[in-house]
């Protein structure tokens, strides 16, 4: 049997950062001006993630880690501001698409 484990070190994280912030930058830049509100609504749901993950962490937290503990508490102040406003910014974004008949105020 093949036992498979892999430590990942710090310098590997750096690697990933860089490259999901490379290839985010050439998704983002390359999409059409009529699937952005497609794209905020994904990004809202990666946003939720980030939320449930920073809430589990919170929940699992030894009471003694406080590092865990603030990364987390951040991880949910981020994710909660940033899933507000996805959602309010999207919002917005499908009330320009109304017929001008139907334009009503916008919450």
């Amino acid at each position: 049997m093949l036992d498979l484990q892999y430590q990942l070190t710090p310098i590997d994280g750096l690697f990933v950062l860089a490259l999901s912030l490379l290839v985010g930058f050439e998704v983002i830049k390359n999409v059409p001006a009529v699937l952005h509100t497609p794209l905020m609504s994904g990004s809202n749901a990666i946003s939720g993630i980030i939320l449930f993950g920073g809430i589990s962490q919170l929940l699992g937290a030894a009471s003694g880690d406080e590092l865990t503990i603030a990364l987390a508490s951040i991880a949910v102040l981020a994710g909660t501001i940033n899933l507000a406003g996805g959602f309010f910014v999207t919002h917005r974004m499908l009330g320009m698409f109304r017929k001008t008949t139907q334009r009503g105020p916008i919450i």
